[in-house]
């Protein structure tokens, strides 16, 4: 007996989130707004998690069998840097969009 889809779901850009098979397995997909696959799991329970910069380059990978990188992209070239730099990074462009966001000063939100 073959192994044939029997449930397939799309999400609104026509990209596979959700998949059953006639043997029962399953699989599912998430996307963020660019398209980029960030999550993944298959019936045997192995997920994968994913972020990306905003040239849609990944710089953070995670699976669920331990394996963990964080990288930074620098003229297409890409280059692995520690959880301690990629941390640093994520919180300076937080900081720049919060800041961006608000367009006051730390100081001007204390006296609120």
């Amino acid at each position: 007996m073959s192994n044939k889809e029997i449930i397939s779901k799309y999400n609104e850009n026509n990209k596979l989130i959700y998949i059953k098979y006639s043997d029962g397995h399953e699989y599912w997909k998430k996307y963020d707004k660019n398209n980029n696959l960030i999550y993944y799991k298959d019936f045997l329970g192995y997920e994968k998690w994913r972020e990306y910069d905003k040239n849609n380059n990944v710089i953070y990978y995670k699976s669920s069998d331990s394996h963990e990188y964080w990288c930074k992209w620098e003229n297409n070239k890409k280059i692995e840097i520690t959880e301690k730099e990629y941390k640093y990074i994520q919180y300076n462009i937080r900081i720049k969009e919060y800041n961006s966001r608000t367009k006051c000063s730390r100081f001007e939100l204390m006296e609120i």
